[in-house]
């Protein structure tokens, strides 16, 4: 303030002490560092800083993590988030979640990633085109690289690019991403907290979307908009918008709950859970990964008419028999269902 104090009286107009202003002179310039002291840098002046700390490897791993942990709290703004393509700041997000030298950095930056990609399709888009899925699935297999802490994080990210967003959840089948696959076997990983989080993410891109049928023609084509609708303006959901058919993910993914044995998977965790001790050593089912597990077969089956194999039936009748039993009066609203759901989900498990 000192400094801005001087510049005021240094370049005001001054006086020769009987009133009469003396010839002007020629302003001096200000001090950026003066302007930003009062003003306050711009966000994209600070993303661009947090970044060119992250990935500077002369700096200690805290410093790092801590930039990108306030990049996170700058992108979970929609327009920031949109910046960071415009300034560029993807590919080296993406360098290191792919190639940073500790799981603390990945996850760091894979938390941004995800966070940039949430209800956004403009975001989810410009990720795209960096190919981040074989690295993102990639996470999902437990191995000394890949933490629960960081695999957990990877279901983050994955959720804000796949949900509303069909052109990602196709590219699951693709053979260098195998996401189907890896999403079915996190449904047995060691942490509970993963296995819950990918039963999550599968049952919401289960979920049908009204907005696309309801837009649907009588060719039964979403991709195209008539030519009478009204115009879609530059902005982050313009995708979304133009072609409403991306928002549908239901039908890949039911057709990948047979192709790839997510169903089973989802029955077997249900009736056989994994082990749900921190260190995978306390038995015993989980009440969060059950209920979200029943919520997903009451999508496939009701939502969808979804029906159940033989040898679905001969596990799940039982076993949802032996729940109510247990629990005859509370069984619906502990699982979410209200008690014309649960009826017929029942009825078509018997």
């Amino acid at each position: 303030m000192e400094s801005l104090l001087r510049w005021s009286i240094e370049n005001s107009t001054p006086h020769d002490g009987t009133g009469n202003a003396e010839p002007p002179r020629a302003p001096q310039a200000l001090d950026p560092g003066i302007i930003d002291h009062i003003l306050g840098k711009s966000d994209a002046v600070l993303m661009k800083e947090d970044m060119a700390a992250a990935v500077d490897e002369s700096r200690d791993e805290e410093e790092r993590i801590e930039a990108l942990d306030h990049l996170e709290m700058l992108i979970e703004q929609i327009d920031n988030a949109n910046n960071l393509e415009k300034l560029k700041l993807w590919t080296p997000l993406q360098t290191l979640i792919t190639s940073a030298p500790s799981n603390a950095l990945k996850m760091q930056a894979l938390w941004v990633a995800g966070t940039a990609v949430q209800n956004n399709p403009s975001a989810q888009d410009a990720y795209l085109e960096h190919d981040p899925l074989p690295t993102l699935t990639g996470f999902l297999v437990p191995s000394p690289s890949s933490t629960a802490q960081t695999r957990s994080k990877a279901v983050y990210t994955l959720s804000g690019l796949l949900k509303h967003n069909a052109p990602a959840v196709n590219a699951l089948a693709r053979d260098d991403v195998k996401g189907w696959e890896r999403l079915r076997e996190a449904l047995q990983d060691p942490d509970l907290g993963v296995r819950r989080k990918s039963l999550f993410l599968l049952s919401t891109l289960l979920i049908p979307n009204s907005s696309v049928s309801s837009s649907t023609s009588h060719t039964g084509s979403t991709s195209v908009r008539p030519r009478d609708a009204d115009p879609v303006h530059p902005n982050s959901h313009a995708a979304a918008l133009r072609t409403p058919s991306r928002v549908d993910t239901a039908v890949p993914t039911l057709e990948a709950l047979h192709s790839h044995g997510i169903l089973d998977a989802v029955v077997s965790g249900l009736t056989n859970p994994v082990p749900s001790g921190p260190d995978g050593d306390v038995p015993g089912p989980d009440a969060d990964f059950e209920e979200k597990g029943v919520g997903l077969l009451r999508t496939y089956a009701l939502a969808h008419d979804g029906t159940f194999s033989a040898s679905q039936k001969r596990v799940l009748g039982p076993w949802m028999d032996a729940e109510r039993t247990k629990d005859p009066r509370g069984l619906a609203e502990r699982w979410g269902l209200t008690s014309s759901e649960s009826d017929s989900l029942f009825a078509k498990v018997a």
